[in-house]
Order: C-alpha cells, then sequence, then structure tokens
C-alpha cells in the first residue's frame, strides 16, 4: 500500500469517528432538552385555551332595561282551499294521454276514428261510465279513473268528450 492510501483510510476513519461523536452528543442533547419539559395538567390548559379565545370587548347592556316577554302568536285561520275544474284537455294530458296516445292495453288511439266510431254509436254516457268506474273487455282493461282517484268524476268525463270530439 502507498503512503497516500494510508493517510486517506486514516483520514477516513477520523471523521467517521467524529461524525459519530458528533451525532451522540446530539441525542444526548435532544434527551436533556427534553427531560425538563413542563406537561400542564387538564385545568390549566384549559384555563389558558379560554384566555386565548376569549372575546375582545363586550356590549355594555347595564342602562337597558332587561325586560323578556313571550312573543305572541296570533292564530290566522287557514283558508279553505278551491277546487278549480281542470278542462277535458288537461285531464287527458295529465291521465289520458300515456294509454290513448299509444293504445296501450287495447286503449283506442285519440283521433283514430275506425277505433272510436264503435264505441261513439253505444254512446257517450256508456263511454263515461266505464272511464270513472273502470272496464275489462275482450279488447282491454281500462282502470277506473284512468288509474287516477284524485280526478273527479265530472274532469274525468270532460277528458272522455275531449277524446270522443278528437276522434270524430
Amino acid at each position: 500500500m502507498s503512503q497516500n492510501q494510508n493517510f486517506l483510510d486514516t483520514r477516513s476513519i477520523v471523521i467517521i469517528a467524529l461524525m459519530l461523536i458528533a451525532f451522540f452528543a446530539y441525542l444526548i442533547k435532544i434527551y436533556d432538552l427534553t427531560q425538563e419539559v413542563h406537561t400542564r395538567d387538564a385545568a390549566e390548559l384549559q384555563a389558558a385555551v379560554v384566555e386565548r379565545i376569549r372575546p375582545v370587548g363586550q356590549v355594555d347592556r347595564s342602562r337597558e332595561v332587561q325586560k323578556i316577554s313571550a312573543p305572541t302568536v296570533k292564530i290566522v285561520p287557514e283558508p279553505e282551499p278551491v277546487a278549480t275544474a281542470i278542462s277535458g284537455l288537461q285531464v287527458y294530458n295529465m291521465a289520458c294521454i300515456a294509454c290513448h296516445s299509444a293504445g296501450v292495453g287495447g286503449a283506442p288511439i285519440t283521433g283514430d276514428v275506425v277505433a272510436w266510431s264503435e264505441r261513439i254509436a253505444r254512446g257517450a254516457a256508456m263511454l263515461k261510465k266505464n272511464a270513472v268506474q273502470g272496464y275489462i273487455g275482450s279488447v282491454g282493461y281500462m282502470p277506473p279513473k284512468g288509474g287516477r282517484p284524485d280526478i273527479s268524476d265530472a274532469e274525468v268525463e270532460a277528458a272522455v268528450d275531449y277524446m270522443i270530439n278528437e276522434s270524430k
């Protein structure tokens, strides 16, 4: 081995040894610093938090008369709802169009003169009765009021009149 190589090996060992000594000195110092840390108990910690978040100022209400009165509630009777009849076209668009526009369940399509002519010949009264009460026949099925019990009989009859007029 050359003299230069020996010097570098010795120098490397010394540097590593000094680094290890410095690292252990650092660990000992950290250990000393952390051993004297004071831990606060819960009451002291809560008091410190309350102090930090306390309001900056307060409103002086000493001159005001502080009467607390219960609010009074006036009960106003609710008006009766006004029931308005809807037109035959509106009822048709709400309930009847689902079946009578595509012929679902054997329903005659509105505007189909051939399909409606036989039914119209039996009379509008019979058509209105079947629309209100429902109908099960060999041709198809008609649920009572088109499956909408919230519609009045008069409104269903107006829808039947609309479909008859459209299918003549």
